[in-house]
């Protein structure tokens, strides 16, 4: 089983948090932003697709560098 861990998505939950939290968030990442929700698209496409057929166990971090390595 492979497993999609993203960082920070700017979705109506983390808008909650306020802009102080938001604003942490951002600052967390290596990118300095929080992801829009269609950038999960991309790596969700691609674990769901044949071209990871051959991957298993792997967890793809799409979270704009907030975890090293």
């Amino acid at each position: 089983m492979n497993a999609l861990a993203p960082g920070a998505v700017d979705t109506d939950m983390t808008r909650a948090t306020g802009p102080d939290s938001m604003a942490g968030m951002s600052a967390a990442s290596l990118q300095r932003r929080i992801a829009h929700a269609d950038e999960m698209v991309g790596p969700a496409l691609f674990l769901a697709s044949d071209a990871s057929s051959f991957i298993t166990g792997q967890v793809i971090k799409a979270d704009g560098g907030l975890v090293a390595g």
